[in-house]
């Protein structure tokens, strides 16, 4: 029995997709009693990644939405790559994002005594045998795309012989790997898939919640429509590459016959996104190698390490959401997701000042003895989020970049004879530098206006340049990590004559020494703020510490996207 065929109704808003199309088909004519509940069904064998957020925005949002529920659903099935570190992780990850599963955390290794049932039930039905073929012959027996399987010599065990077998291969009975049991549907079926799949195999290993219950485990896709069906899931949603899955999904629920409003499987377009890799095994290949520094690296798509860079739920929730739900394929811009970060910081992060590349600036007509304080907002257009006192002395630090001494023409900062303003402090003029031996510029001359205290000058005139600074006996040293894109290539794993990992970006990471205003030595780990004229940055969750601050760079203040948007 295929999936049923929704057209959607008059009723539905025009510009939903597809799949909220086809709920509010099932709304009017009360399929499942008015019921939606969805399920995010991940497997404790890694980190999630920012794919991932895109299925738990989708499946937590629908039950949201429609007033329905969403269970947690862990599909362990597999307990030689299965830990309860992924477990923790994932959950901290789902309720990170915003959503709460309540008390609907559910494991397939509940249901472990009831698909061995249904298992036994599709045995005597002659719907399942026991197969004596290695993995490798399955392989060859199962055929082609164009050339039908050819049947086991085990096909046609009785179901009494296949019982017997099926229960000493639970009771430990024989090898790993010696027998599998098989679904009796087609081998010369045009979906391979459906060539007679694998339901059970034997594998000894420790699973780490019903410990060495069984040596036996079922496979994906026999437990997780039966694990749909036990749970009451109404819309079992999941990526195009399940797609081929579907068919097997509806057989196994239509013959075990036990559900009459048994869920059915709705795929929508996997993400996949630019200058990165969301393949597991490949992301397990960064990790493992030490290409990266853990999967919290804030280099990867996964979501513990985009919280770690300083992405925020509301620029990942936002990010989902703008990608939309569809039927096929496409590769987003990593540009689109830096800007939905940027915009949600633009309008939360408080804003303070840290010098990067740090050059002394000594204000020559400035007491060395003097202390001066400015008040400044924490964001300057919201006031709600208060001010900090900032210290001014006669020796300041500045950018590098920000002086010249031969500037190009439309260079506005810092250069000799020219007059700026210091961010919320005083206009002051260049009057010299002092170099090395090496001709390395050292310190930076200037005088300062005294009559332009807050930055603005008393008889109204303008100047082009403001800069950042930070008082140099009040400087916070700090340890800042410079991040970009991992690769250097829109779609690394695209290119079949390379290797994937010859693509990474050796410029991804890069640390310098900063200095930093005064305040910023006092937050806490995971503070998130913008570094004036510089970019947003967050202090680092595992390394950042009282007297050792260490900050991440979440995003630069350019913003790509937003231009390219603009001009469409």
């Amino acid at each position: 029995m295929s999936t049923p065929k929704d057209t959607g109704n008059n009723e539905a808003r025009v510009g939903k997709d597809f799949i909220r199309t086809i709920i509010d088909s099932h709304m009017a004519d009360n399929r499942y009693e008015g019921r939606v509940h969805t399920r995010f069904p991940p497997e404790p064998n890694g980190y999630l990644h920012i794919g991932h957020a895109k299925s738990i925005c989708l499946n937590f949002g629908l039950a949201q939405e429609y007033d329905g529920q969403c269970n947690l659903r862990f599909d362990d099935t597999n307990p030689s790559k299965e830990e309860q570190e992924y477990v923790d992780s994932i959950q901290e990850d789902v309720r990170w994002l915003g959503y709460d599963w309540e008390d609907r955390r559910c494991f397939a290794s509940n249901y472990f005594d009831q698909l061995y049932a249904f298992a036994e039930k599709l045995i005597h039905m002659g719907k399942a045998y026991v197969d004596d073929l290695s993995a490798e012959e399955i392989r060859e027996y199962r055929g082609t795309l164009t050339q039908p399987g050819k049947p086991s010599p085990w096909r046609d065990r009785s179901p009494e012989e296949n019982l017997d077998l099926f229960r000493r291969m639970r009771d430990g009975e024989f090898e790993d790997g010696s027998k599998v049991l098989r679904a009796k549907i087609d081998m010369a079926s045009p979906n391979v898939l459906m060539r007679d799949p694998a339901l059970y195999r034997i594998k000894r290993a420790h699973h780490h919640r019903t410990g060495d219950k069984w040596c036996i485990y079922p496979m994906y896709d026999f437990t997780h429509c039966l694990s749909d069906a036990l749970e009451g899931i109404t819309h079992s949603i999941c990526t195009l590459e399940f797609e081929n899955n579907r068919e097997l999904y509806d057989w196994v629920l239509d013959t075990v016959g036990e559900f009459p409003q048994r869920p059915y499987q709705y795929e929508f377009a996997r993400l996949n996104l630019t200058y990165t890799v969301l393949s597991k095994r490949k992301l397990i290949q960064l990790v493992e190698e030490g290409h990266v520094s853990g999967w919290d690296d804030p280099r990867l798509p996964t979501i513990s390490g985009m919280r770690r860079r300083g992405y925020t739920p509301r620029s990942l929730r936002d990010f989902c959401e703008r990608i939309g739900v569809a039927k096929s394929n496409s590769t987003v811009d990593f540009a689109l997701l830096e800007h939905c970060v940027r915009e949600d910081l633009n309008a939360h992060a408080p804003r303070l000042m840290g010098v990067l590349d740090p050059v002394k600036l000594v204000i020559e007509n400035y007491s060395e003895d003097e202390t001066d304080t400015f008040e400044m907002p924490l964001h300057p257009e919201d006031e709600s989020m208060g001010t900090r006192s900032v210290p001014f002395t006669r020796e300041l630090y500045i950018e590098r970049a920000d002086f010249m001494e031969e500037p190009p023409k439309k260079f506005f900062r810092l250069a000799p004879g020219r007059e700026v303003r210091l961010r919320y402090a005083y206009y002051v003029t260049c009057t010299g530098v002092e170099k090395d031996e090496n001709g390395n510029i050292t310190e930076i001359r200037c005088t300062y206006d005294p009559k332009t205290r807050g930055g603005w000058s008393e008889d109204g005139r303008k100047v082009k340049g403001t800069l950042h600074w930070v008082s140099a006996a009040h400087a916070v040293p700090a340890k800042v990590r410079l991040y970009d894109k991992l690769f250097n290539v829109e779609n690394p794993a695209g290119d079949k004559e390379r290797d994937f990992k010859e693509h990474l970006n050796p410029d991804s990471l890069k640390e310098v020494q900063a200095r930093l205003e005064p305040y910023l030595g006092t937050v806490e780990p995971g503070w998130l703020c913008q570094f004036e004229r510089l970019g947003y940055f967050c202090s680092d969750s595992k390394d950042h510490a009282a007297g050792a601050p260490v900050f991440n760079r979440t995003a630069t203040l350019r913003d790509t996207w937003a231009k390219i948007a603009k001009k469409k």
